[in-house]
């Protein structure tokens, strides 16, 4: 898989969905090199990012690293699902953040259809791109592997 890019706009929110999700969640400060979430960890929630970058990362993946700005939402297929968080949220510059608990966004999606089918469609890209990540994850696992002792190499 090739490198992702230095920013990335999917998961970018219309002005509705930014506007709602003000609303119901919570402002927060991350300072730099400060996490918002890590791989494996319990879910909290989403994450509107205001102001500031966040890197996404795959532990063990780094040409997997992608850079968020302002109006992009992090933290869906784990809200979504109510599994542990698949990345790891990372603050890159100082960022301001609304965080959202999982109970008040799903609250929010049974609300509004059209929030909750724009939310569903970054989804879906987001989940596309854990997928590949997991995969890459898989074929470097595989590629670490020590393979079969050929029996004229122990000669």
């Amino acid at each position: 898989m090739t490198n992702v890019g230095s920013q990335c706009t999917f998961l970018k929110a219309s002005a509705a969905l930014k506007n709602s999700l003000h609303v119901v969640g919570q402002k927060e400060h991350y300072s730099e090199d400060q996490v918002l979430f890590r791989e494996d960890e319990r879910n909290s929630g989403v994450f509107l990012l205001l102001k500031g970058k966040i890197r996404m990362s795959v532990r063990g993946l780094p040409k997997l690293d992608r850079l968020f700005s302002a109006g992009s939402v992090l933290g869906l297929p784990s809200t979504f699902t109510g599994h542990d968080y698949s990345l790891t949220a990372q603050a890159v510059t100082d960022a301001e953040v609304v965080r959202v608990s999982a109970e008040n966004f799903v609250q929010l999606m049974r609300e509004r259809a059209d929030l909750c089918r724009e939310a569903t469609e970054m989804l879906g890209r987001e989940v596309s791109f854990i997928q590949a990540a997991l995969a890459e994850r898989r074929k470097q696992a595989a590629r670490a592997k020590p393979g079969p002792i050929e029996l004229g190499a122990l000669s």
